[in-house]
């Protein structure tokens, strides 16, 4: 079991990551002060449910905690306030009180949630994560909890930093081939903001971490989440520095939203979102370099690098005008300078985004 530590004072918290961890889970649990006296809520969704709840609940249960479950269904449409709504009014039918916990058992779409309505009850009770996808070693690092708005993604949220993280690696071999590749995309925007030797690492070992080989896929999540533990610690509230880990996401937010919310996973649309940052780069006076490694490395994990025609450009351009990257009339961009290192730029122009959108949807 590999163990990273979020350094923030008093709030700080570990990360645990290896496999079968959920063996471990009333263990860990004690160790970190969840309360075995009042009723905890465990969030999932009906995909996660059916392979790994009935083993969460027994585990806690036979250790003296008192758990419940509320299963959402599985998308990005249940991060909406109609369902955090449901789920706080479960919590109170069920007595959870200020030293109760929630627990987030899924992906990222689990993990915002379930945090928000960590945060939201009672003003803040307490949290743990335990991720189910390769995307979420991204989300559940962090505390950035939220549900999405119609009109924009995640607008509506806070910053609940979890008492721990635990990554049983076991849960993700039962993971569809699309979550997998798109979960990786996150793991290869790790590389690219802050590591060229692990972004190389990563594309000579694409087939490995497709085919969720063990060793390779526990050493690309322990390096990926280095990564946010690093940045997160040096700025939690993103204040300056940990705006970077938004790579990809101002365009690949946009296309979310456009979409719909179910055309494109996640990790897809951040995909294309990189690609298009790149594209950015060039038309700034970077080098192509950046722009054709980027694609070649995300064209080797099989994830897409175009945007699909039949999206609207007015569209996703006023998705990107409801964004929280927008800023006084300019698009608060993350911009690689290099592979490995990239820049905050704050005056990149609508006009100019608007170009390189029009350019991915010609793109194959």
């Amino acid at each position: 079991m590999r163990e990273l530590k979020v350094d923030l004072g008093e709030r700080s918290y570990p990360i645990y990551i290896g496999q079968g961890i959920i063996e471990q889970i009333a263990d860990l649990f004690s160790k970190h002060g969840i309360s075995k006296g009042s009723p905890m809520l465990v969030v999932t969704d009906d995909h996660v449910a059916k392979h790994h709840l009935p083993q969460v609940i027994s585990r806690l249960e036979a250790a003296g905690f008192k758990p419940i479950s509320y299963t959402v269904a599985f998308g990005e449409k249940s991060k909406s306030l109609s369902v955090l709504e449901d789920i706080i009014g479960v919590a109170l039918q069920a007595g959870l009180d200020r030293k109760s916990a929630v627990v987030a058992l899924g992906g990222g779409v689990v993990g915002d949630l379930a945090g928000f309505v960590a945060a939201s009850y009672m003003r803040g009770v307490k949290f743990v994560q335990i991720p189910t996808t390769i995307l979420a070693h991204d989300s559940s690092v962090g505390g950035k909890v939220a549900v999405n708005h119609p009109l924009a993604k995640n607008t509506i949220g806070a910053f609940h930093q979890p008492e721990l993280v635990l990554y049983d690696t076991s849960t993700l071999q039962t993971l569809p081939d699309r979550d997998v590749r798109a979960g990786l995309s996150e793991m290869i925007k790790h590389g690219l903001i802050w590591d060229a030797g692990f972004t190389a690492w990563l594309e000579e070992n694409a087939q490995k971490l497709v085919q969720l080989d063990a060793e390779a896929l526990e050493y690309g999540l322990y390096e990926g989440c280095k990564v946010k533990t690093i940045v997160v610690s040096k700025d939690e509230k993103e204040h300056g520095l940990r705006a970077i880990l938004n790579l990809g996401h101002t365009i690949g937010h946009a296309l979310e939203a456009t979409a719909g919310y179910n055309e494109l996973l996640h990790g897809e649309a951040i995909s294309i979102g990189m690609v298009g940052s790149a594209k950015v780069a060039v038309r700034l006076g970077y080098s192509e370099e950046i722009y054709t490694t980027t694609k070649r490395i995300l064209q080797a994990f099989g994830l897409p690098t175009s945007i699909p025609a039949h999206l609207d450009t007015d569209a996703i351009m006023s998705a990107m005008m409801h964004d929280k990257k927008f800023d006084e009339g300019n698009i608060v961009f993350i911009v690689p300078t290099e592979i490995g290192k990239v820049e905050i730029n704050k005056n990149v122009s609508a006009a100019l985004v608007r170009d390189v959108v029009e350019q991915l949807k010609r793109e194959v």
